[in-house]
């Protein structure tokens, strides 16, 4: 209810924006009907719902296409960036925050933390112009934008299509592998302190062996939280990203379908962002659980 009243209360709409604004009112409300969108805002919500149960999204007014096959042909790009970004902050962000809590209060630590804060601190959008400034006008090693796409019969391939993907991905995972990073380092801090850690190391156990054996996966759970908000927000957050590398993916949908006023577009892709934001936080509290069984003790 929420997504479709904000958006019919949006100035404007789609006969209009198609017709442009030499049209006369006749043409627009001639438009208008042909389209449905004059019909009394309960029946359109009601007609959406009803799609909605039964898999039928509707056809998009600027694309003339279902809503349905444009929203998969988009997810086969925004999907891949989004775990690929997913990948790279999980990567970096291990690996540092842990390296930071080894080296508490040393060189090391201080110059993790450094980076991290410059990262937060570094919008993703001047990010992406800079990667794009650097590797592609400069070095030429990468396109400046689009995607090469999967197959062979489009031009592309695997690897041509992670090689479009690999720049979008690193100015998505910039931020979030800062953040990360943080979280890491003050829930491996937290562990370090434990007594099962010293006792492991008494026994003989190298510091790297407690941990990446012992500490690291009894810190798992914020930090597995955390994971769990950022690849929602990688998903939904791929607007202006995919907009400065002009990938054909959700967010530069979504973008073009508001200009359009192709709300019918814009209503089933929030839609689905938001079910993919419930359905993640939900995977991540069972992973939880099966990290540490001691939280499944104290829920009974």
């Amino acid at each position: 209810m929420l997504i479709f009243g904000v958006l019919d209360i949006l100035p404007g709409n789609a006969a209009e924006v198609m017709l442009g604004e030499s049209a006369t009112p006749e043409a627009v409300r001639a438009l208008s009907s042909k389209l449905g969108l004059d019909r009394p805002a309960p029946l359109r919500y009601a007609s959406w719902l009803q799609g909605l149960l039964v898999g039928e999204l509707g056809q998009s007014v600027a694309y003339d296409t279902p809503i349905a096959e444009l929203i998969v042909e988009r997810l086969a790009v925004t999907l891949p960036l989004a775990l690929l970004a997913m990948l790279l902050t999980t990567l970096i962000a291990l690996a540092a925050g842990v390296y930071a809590a080894a080296r508490h209060n040393r060189f090391g630590d201080v110059g993790v933390m450094l980076a991290s804060q410059l990262g937060i601190a570094i919008p993703n959008f001047w990010f992406a112009i800079l990667l794009i400034l650097v590797f592609s006008v400069q070095l030429g090693w990468f396109s400046a934008g689009g995607f090469a796409g999967w197959t062979l019969d489009s031009g592309g391939g695997l690897w041509q299509g992670l090689h479009s993907l690999l720049l979008p991905a690193i100015a998505l995972a910039l931020v979030q592998a800062a953040i990360l990073a943080r979280i890491t380092r003050s829930a491996v801090l937290d562990v370090l302190g434990e007594d099962f850690v010293r006792t492991a190391r008494a026994k003989g156990l190298s510091q790297r062996a407690v941990l990446w054996r012992h500490v690291l996966r009894n810190a798992a759970v914020p930090v597995l939280t955390v994971m769990g908000l950022q690849f929602a927000n990688l998903l939904t957050g791929t607007i202006v990203i995919e907009n400065v590398f002009a990938l054909p993916g959700l967010g530069r949908l979504v973008f073009q379908a508001i200009a359009n006023r192709d709300l019918g577009v814009v209503q089933n892709i929030v839609m689905l962002l938001a079910a993919l934001v419930i359905a993640i936080n939900f995977v991540v509290d069972v992973l939880a659980v099966a990290i540490d069984p001691r939280l499944k003790l104290a829920g009974a």
